[in-house]
């Protein structure tokens, strides 16, 4: 069974939601995990290269963010 992943709801001063960067890639990355699993046991009538297209997709996004936040944070202590 998939692990739920629950992100916190935060909200800045001006009330715009606000989340965590490894929340958000976490999120991608159980959303595609989840699709698999739904196709592995052959619920959802989900067409398993779509879903294994899409999950792909949803893990190179989740790079990019972990990527882009491991650059922010190394160029901040320098």
């Amino acid at each position: 069974m998939p692990h739920e992943v629950t992100p916190p709801v935060i909200t800045d001063s001006h009330g715009r939601l606000q989340m965590a960067a490894g929340d958000v890639s976490r999120l991608l990355r159980s959303i595609g995990g989840h699709w698999l699993h739904l196709v592995h046991t052959g619920q959802g009538g989900l067409d398993e290269d779509t879903v294994a297209a899409l999950t792909i997709e949803l893990a190179k996004l989740a790079d990019r963010i972990d990527v882009a936040c491991i650059a922010h944070s190394s160029a901040t202590r320098d």
